[in-house]
């Protein structure tokens, strides 16, 4: 994010000389940046580490925390995104300028300032930032795409192999809940054989979506196992819980009318759930979870289709 909530571009400034701070403060307000002004490198990083900032502009003397050192804080940092950092300093020998880059400063300004000077340095960084944020999201946009079923949309078995096993990881070193879901459109066949493959992905989508929308965003995830088979994974969720989801998900597959070339088709699927009310210590298998969910999806499918089986175990306290 690179505005404020009124749609300026924030700068923080580190400076301990308070008429060069207010100098600089007016001279950037002014140019229509939303500035936060600070005495020294701690002061700074304080507030860099309540809230992001793109842009730094730091003097190199200052008490407690130097700009080369609070160059140095930073680029050891993990911020959501690439801090531009302008050093402002009276030392001006190419030894002095070269440490200043090298602690990790992108640019320099030489005191006094020159008000033009320090206007066009800021657009430059900001069409580095610029730059950086595109890349960035052109990197999480083909993330998404490898870990994403082109067809559903949901995530893909890569995505399980990876993170399955960090759920339940997870689940096991804090004794938290977690829970499984497998689930199918029953007669799958039958929907390709009656309507064709085409009307068969049309299915296949409004299904997966049906999931996605009937889980908690950025909490729950769905992901296409294989076919016309998705596993849903409840972190956090007991089994009572996790059975209510599966039979809401279920009445509302029900309902679905999916229209395909003016037909109307209309479907049911069968669910298994499975995990633990607290997880518990050792070895624990992402294998074993799926595993468990599974036979409760195949005996769904043995007691007649649409319907939900669960076989929720409670982990025994040591």
């Amino acid at each position: 994010m690179t505005e404020d909530p009124h749609g300026l571009y924030p700068v923080l400034i580190a400076e301990d000389n308070p008429v060069s701070r207010k100098l600089l403060e007016k001279s950037l307000t002014r140019a229509g940046y939303a500035v936060t002004a600070t005495e020294d490198g701690r002061q700074a990083l304080e507030q860099l580490n309540r809230r992001f900032f793109p842009i730094v502009i730091t003097d190199w003397m200052m008490p407690e925390m130097n700009g080369m050192e609070l160059c140095q804080a930073i680029r050891a940092a993990d911020f959501p995104g690439y801090v531009y950092i302008m050093l402002l300093t009276a030392l001006d020998t190419k030894d002095d300028i070269i440490a200043g880059l090298k602690a990790g400063a992108d640019d320099y300004l030489t005191k006094p300032f020159n008000q033009a000077e320090l206007m066009a340095r800021l657009n430059t960084g900001r069409r580095i930032l610029e730059l950086e944020r595109s890349l960035r999201k052109a990197n999480e946009e083909i993330r998404l795409l490898s870990v994403t079923d082109p067809l559903t949309a949901v995530y893909n078995r890569g995505y399980i192999n990876t993170h399955l096993p960090e759920e339940v990881a997870r689940a096991r070193r804090y004794r938290r809940a977690l829970s499984t879901i497998m689930c199918d459109i029953d007669h799958f066949k039958r929907v390709n054989d009656t309507y064709g493959h085409q009307a068969g992905d049309a299915v296949l989508q409004s299904f997966a979506a049906a999931l996605r929308h009937g889980t908690r965003a950025n909490v729950d995830w769905v992901a296409r196992y294989g076919g016309e088979e998705f596993l849903i994974v409840l972190p956090e969720t007991p089994g009572a819980g996790a059975e209510s989801v599966a039979e809401r998900l279920r009445q509302g597959v029900e309902r679905l009318v999916i229209v395909h070339e003016g037909r109307e088709i209309r479907i049911t699927a069968s669910f298994g759930v499975a995990g633990y009310d607290e997880c518990p210590y050792g070895d624990l298998a992402p294998e074993t979870v799926i595993a468990s969910a599974d036979a409760c999806l195949y005996q769904a499918k043995k007691e007649g289709r649409n319907r939900v089986v669960s076989a929720f175990s409670a982990a025994q306290t040591p």
